[in-house]
């Protein structure tokens, strides 16, 4: 039985574990979950997360070096960008129009008692002028993904530049990438207990009590998710990046449930760059500098939540939104996404952001609080696909770039 089986096996047993001591036994559900569900899913977490920080320093170290001209680096960020903000564009544009349609706060909820304390998210501006860390160590200590991957970007092209002067520390970076690698190989034969684990204690501990109450609510992200995931990516792994998208979700599926369980990006980081290495032929450096920065800013499920949550509360509280306001939520959403990255609990932060935008009651968010931890499972799957996709079409780009410039070179 492969590995990616044994995760899927782990994740259903998980599911039903869970709902079925939640209903037959809950005290036995209380005590398996604080000795076994628990902890289970807290060990798998804590080592992935052990390796996240020096796998982004390596990877986008090496990464960087390896493509070694400036020129290089820059369009493939470039790329990388555009392609993460018009594909969130696209999903937050699809999530607000299958709201509309399918209309899911037309619904018999009293939103009187809703209570939300909303956190206050950086600027924009904030967020890029601390793009560059003061100290890198307590950059590293902390986990600010984005300022580990500058300081890896300036490491990296100052390795580029020395070239012959710097091999002894090109060497040691290379070697200290193979060792992540090896032990992210090692710590996947944990993950099917580990998915095990984290779902029982989710839908155990959340039932379906609060999804009953918002099941169209439920199904309207879920639908957008599906559309975003099948159509957005599918075309572009298809028709940019040259790929069989079935071959693609087959060679990406053991990440995609990784993330499903974990709910975390960055988490599953490690396992999203082996399998676009090793089973979707992603080149190193390219998926070590795409998808690293995806895992940071690249966030089309939150989106799609804001967007749908947008018109739901809209919709509970009886509100019209006109067409300003629709464009004002799209483009508060897409900058939100880079504006707030890397701060817990984000996709509420940035749905605060939105909210307070087109004047909705922050309170509204007390409404979906209750289901949001599935559904944050489901928007962590198809971000991480995401990057995938986009590692793969920019890895699809450069070969054509590198086969004009032979050409002029040979001409």
């Amino acid at each position: 039985m492969n590995l990616t089986t044994k995760i899927f096996i782990g994740l259903i047993l998980g599911a039903i574990v869970g709902l079925t001591l939640h209903f037959t036994a809950p005290d036995l559900f209380t005590q398996l979950d604080t000795y076994v569900f628990s902890p289970l899913g807290t060990v798998f977490l804590n080592l992935i997360k052990m390796l996240v920080v020096p796998i982004v320093f390596f990877s986008i170290t090496l990464g960087t070096a390896s493509l070694g001209d400036p020129k290089k680096l820059g369009r493939i960020g470039g790329k990388t960008i555009g392609f993460f903000l018009i594909s969130t564009t696209i999903a937050i544009a699809i999530a607000i129009s299958l709201a509309f349609i399918v209309q899911p706060g037309n619904i018999d909820i009293d939103p009187s008692g809703a209570e939300y304390e909303s956190q206050e998210a950086p600027s924009v501006v904030e967020t890029f002028t601390n793009i560059i860390p003061t100290n890198p160590i307590q950059a590293m200590v902390e986990g600010n993904m984005l300022q580990i991957i500058a300081f890896s970007i300036f490491i990296g092209l100052a390795l580029a530049m020395l070239g012959k002067k710097t091999e002894g520390i090109m060497k040691l970076i290379e070697q200290g990438n193979e060792i992540m690698m090896y032990l992210v190989n090692l710590i996947m034969k944990f993950a099917p207990y580990g998915a095990f684990g984290l779902l029982a204690s989710a839908i155990g501990s959340m039932g379906l009590d609060g999804a009953q109450a918002m099941l169209m609510y439920m199904f309207v992200v879920i639908a957008a998710l599906i559309i975003h995931g099948a159509v957005t990516y599918g075309s572009a792994v298809t028709l940019l990046g040259k790929m069989n998208f079935i071959k693609f979700l087959k060679g990406f599926f053991p990440a995609m449930t990784v993330g499903f369980s974990t709910s975390s990006s960055s988490s599953t980081l490690p396992i999203s760059m082996k399998q676009a290495q090793e089973k979707l032929g992603v080149p190193k450096p390219i998926s070590s500098f795409v998808q690293p920065l995806g895992a940071t800013i690249n966030m089309d499920g939150t989106a799609i939540m804001q967007g749908v949550a947008t018109v739901f509360i809209a919709q509970v509280y009886s509100t019209d939104l006109s067409m300003s306001q629709i464009m004002m939520v799209i483009l508060t959403a897409v900058l939100a996404s880079i504006g707030t990255a890397g701060v817990p609990g984000v996709g509420l932060i940035m749905l605060a952001m939105v909210l307070n935008q087109v004047s909705l009651p922050v309170e509204g968010i007390a409404l979906i609080i209750g289901i949001d931890r599935l559904l944050d499972m489901a928007r962590t799957s198809l971000n991480i696909t995401g990057d995938a996709a986009c590692a793969v079409v920019v890895a699809e780009t450069e070969k054509k770039h590198e086969k004009s410039n032979e050409e002029r070179m040979y001409a």
